[in-house]
């Protein structure tokens, strides 16, 4: 199975390079920041694929070559299928929403094991953090011309980062300490229990 992280990656690259299509539309900005994300995406699926094992490895390449026959079969579709600006401004805008949206959503995936174990350890604090920050500036960005595409999975990313930050905040002071001793119930044998009382304690 792929991590929570590794997929939230691959559906980030997918939402760059699908909106690396808003060349159709002179949003420069945009433009800008997807690029920048798509390579530093793409550099993070690299040095994975160079230290996974060789399973998993197999099973990344396989889902890139996925992933790049998708993009290659939207690009020719909105190329051939669509041929005004504004139809095309449509299918990628919707593309977008869609892949943002669960770019922004995926590290809920790790809300229920928050709950369950009463820990964040597993909820990285500045992921969230800059989720929900990053969220609120492209909102706001997009309400100043209101562009639906953009407004939509920021809107949604805006509630989804600060789920998290709630959670979190509502969780730290239940997290076990790291380095704290744990004491682990212990079987003695017969010899054991004449010889006296034995615990045992692991660092954690």
């Amino acid at each position: 199975m792929v991590s929570a992280n590794v997929a939230r990656n691959i559906v980030g690259i997918i939402g760059n390079v699908i909106s690396f299509g808003l060349f159709l539309s002179p949003v420069t900005l945009v433009l800008t920041i997807n690029g920048i994300g798509l390579v530093i995406e793409g550099a993070y699926i690299i040095i994975f694929i160079i230290y996974a094992a060789k399973n998993t490895r197999w099973k990344m390449l396989g889902v890139l070559a996925l992933e790049a026959a998708f993009v290659a079969a939207v690009v020719a579709g909105v190329l051939l299928g669509a041929h005004t600006h504004e139809k095309r401004s449509m299918i990628v805008g919707i593309l977008c929403v869609i892949f943002g949206s669960i770019m922004y959503a995926s590290p809920l995936t790790i809300m229920g094991k928050v709950i369950r174990t009463k820990s964040v350890e597993y909820m990285p604090f500045f992921l969230s953090l800059v989720n929900f920050l990053s969220g609120c500036c492209w909102t706001a960005y997009a309400l100043i011309k209101f562009d639906i595409y953009i407004t939509i999975p920021n809107a949604l990313g805006t509630i989804f980062g600060l789920i998290q930050l709630i959670l979190y905040f509502y969780y730290y002071r239940s997290t076990p300490k790291k380095g704290k001793n744990v004491e682990l119930p212990t079987v003695l044998t017969k010899n054991a229990i004449t010889s006296g009382i034995v615990s045992v304690t692991i660092e954690k």
